[in-house]
């Protein structure tokens, strides 16, 4: 298996951080091969930020185990549309990072900083992992309104860009029975009719969906029936991830997908693109 997205470092106050040994121990236990390690580096994130030079460093000691994101703010360098992120997104992919991500700057995702970093990634050809906010304020990620057509946009106007959605502000989307008071956390109950995700996965080709955290594990498992349904017919759009950021947390995604491939209620080829080929498509592995 491979793992779209962990964390290094601290998040929180009172708690351990996450090291290296941590983070593989956690990847054995839980029989995860590979795993994408995002820094963290927007003030909204927390008090203590994770580089992409700390990220790389562990890389270069394991490097048959992590895959290696860097991450930008598109306010560095002036705090203008028109800064140019190309050299030093140049540089980090020659150092081995495969993605630019978790972005969580809290601007609305089609505010024109965040075009110019995204367009400059797409001609970088490394995909975005972004964390969907449902505002601007006292939250952190780029921000969309309901039923996401400011995503929509920034998916049109850079179809050379790959984009990687992620958090409730995103999967509360799998259904259309969505609303101010839900979309921001974890709407439980049947999905009697798809969402805008599923609409926009089918329609955009450089949209992916990361299964991480509980928003993920929530859509996928709020409604069994559907959910199973949306795992197969998603198969080449969906990634597995845990979002491993605390000390002995639980990631109920793992047994989830082993359980629903051990009892037939997907694919052993929907399993293997979720859980590893889809990733290296994307990540070019």
């Amino acid at each position: 298996m491979i793992d779209i997205h962990t964390h290094l470092g601290r998040i929180a106050l009172n708690e351990p951080a996450v090291d290296e040994h941590e983070l593989l121990r956690r990847m054995d236990e839980l029989g995860i091969e590979r795993t994408a390690v995002l820094p963290l580096i927007s003030p909204e994130t927390g008090f203590f930020p994770s580089t992409t030079e700390k990220v790389l460093e562990v890389y270069c000691r394991h490097p048959d185990r992590i895959i290696p994101f860097c991450n930008l703010d598109p306010r560095n360098g002036g705090n203008s549309p028109d800064t140019d992120f190309s050299k030093v997104l140049k540089e980090y992919k020659e150092a081995g990072c495969k993605g630019v991500g978790e972005l969580t700057a809290n601007l609305y995702i089609d505010d024109p900083r965040y075009m110019n970093l995204f367009y400059q990634c797409g001609k970088a050809h490394l995909p975005v992992l972004f964390h969907l906010a449902v505002k601007v304020g006292g939250v952190y990620g780029p921000a969309d309104d309901k039923g996401l057509p400011r995503l929509e946009k920034v998916l049109s106007k850079l179809p050379d860009t790959i984009f990687i959605g992620h958090a409730m502000g995103f999967w509360s989307e799998i259904s259309s029975k969505v609303d101010e008071k839900t979309r921001g956390g974890y709407p439980k109950g049947p999905i009697k009719s798809p969402g805008r995700v599923p609409y926009l996965l089918k329609k955009y080709p450089n949209l992916y969906g990361d299964l991480s955290a509980g928003s993920g594990f929530n859509a996928i498992s709020r409604d069994p029936e559907y959910g199973y349904k949306f795992l197969e017919e998603f198969q080449d759009k969906l990634l597995f991830g845990t979002d491993i950021c605390h000390v002995n947390q639980d990631v109920p995604i793992v047994p989830y997908l082993k359980n629903a491939l051990k009892e037939g209620k997907i694919s052993r080829t929907a399993f293997e693109k979720i859980t590893r080929k889809n990733a290296e498509k994307v990540l070019n592995l």
